[in-house]
């Protein structure tokens, strides 16, 4: 099954809602920078590259729908709809990459009136999409490489297709190996608390017809003491100049219990994924979202009324517990600023 998680049809951007899944697939459409920002905060779509995928579309909305508007007013909206996208969700860094991009472009083509720019913006947002899949498969093949044949392996959160524009980061290395003639199996943890490991990438791996175990996240330790995992692999929201892994909430204690138990810890991270301009994981905000999404899920709740609540969505893990990062130009072992900096010097 090809999983689209983006999608243009008849001049509009179609997104996944993800929180349906895995009750119902149900594409939802958007046609302004306001309606995308919100999908992208309420987490209709999710995951750093398809973040970013979604915000490139989210400026050639806006561009779109002012096409016939003034100079100056088609100026003045486009630039309140990249304001509305910035703000959606401030970790992934893939947010701010496409938009640096969109904007970059219309800079050096502010002459053209705003139709011809805003169909040169979403030209633009179709080949960030086309871009991404690319970049994910490129990852693919070097990631699994990694992977023995027979190999058990856990992710933790969704880095599948779900979160791209299509293939899939850490999930897109399952799929390359899987392709390559590798029998891969997958263990899931839950990745509380909206749950995308259990709902999101068990869904995608079924879907393949690759076999998928679910656990709670406080099982992994268990199933590594006992030799049940050889190998984990995620994806990535952030990723500093100094190698530190900012990934979604619960990745830092698989990266421990990782080392504990000398399992390789490989990160799926895409170039646009890491910001040189942040010297480590401590300088990269971290998202705290709503405390109803701790309290219960969807319609049942279990905290009690009263009791405090803290909802960090990410953590950072230390460059020393990665032992590789998989990029679209190979994988970086032992990741540290200098490994980092030659990355982008070709």
């Amino acid at each position: 099954m090809k999983i689209e998680t983006l999608r243009w049809k008849a001049n509009q951007l179609e997104l996944i809602d993800q929180r349906a899944l895995p009750d119902r697939l149900e594409f939802l459409p958007y046609d302004s920078a306001a309606g995308v920002a919100n999908a992208i905060q309420t987490m209709v779509v999710r995951g750093a590259p398809a973040i970013g995928v979604a915000a490139a579309y989210g400026v050639a909305l806006e561009a779109l729908r002012l096409s016939l508007a003034k100079e100056v007013e088609f100026s003045n909206k486009l630039n309140q709809g990249f304001d509305l996208l910035a703000a959606s969700r401030p970790t992934a860094v893939n947010l701010f990459w496409a938009l640096n991009r969109m904007r970059q472009l219309w800079q050096a083509n502010h002459h053209l009136n705003p139709t011809d720019l805003a169909h040169l913006l979403l030209a633009e947002a179709h080949c960030i999409l086309a871009e991404d899949i690319a970049i994910n498969q490129k990852m693919g093949e070097y990631g699994a490489a990694l992977l023995a044949d027979g190999a058990t392996v856990l992710t933790h959160c969704n880095a599948g297709a779900l979160a791209t524009a299509g293939h899939g980061t850490a999930l897109g290395v399952f799929r390359s190996a899987v392709l390559a003639g590798k029998k891969i199996s997958v263990i899931a943890d839950e990745t509380r608390p909206v749950l995308q490991g259990a709902r999101l990438t068990a869904w995608e791996m079924v879907q393949e017809g690759i076999p998928v175990t679910v656990i709670a996240d406080n099982a992994s330790g268990l199933f590594m003491s006992q030799g049940l995992i050889d190998a984990v692999v995620v994806g990535v929201d952030r990723v500093a100049a100094n190698g530190d892994v900012v990934n979604k909430i619960g990745t830092y204690m698989v990266a421990v219990l990782a080392r504990r138990h000398h399992i390789p810890f490989y990160v799926a991270c895409p170039l646009s994924t890491i910001d040189l301009s942040v010297a480590t994981g401590a300088d990269i905000p971290i998202e705290e979202r709503s405390a109803h999404e701790v309290r219960g899920y969807r319609d049942r709740v279990w905290a009690p009324v009263g009791a405090a609540i803290r909802n960090p969505a990410f953590d950072i893990t230390p460059a020393e517990l990665v032992t590789g990062l998989i990029t679209e130009k190979g994988v970086v072992m032992e990741p540290n600023k200098m490994k980092l900096a030659q990355l982008f010097q070709n």
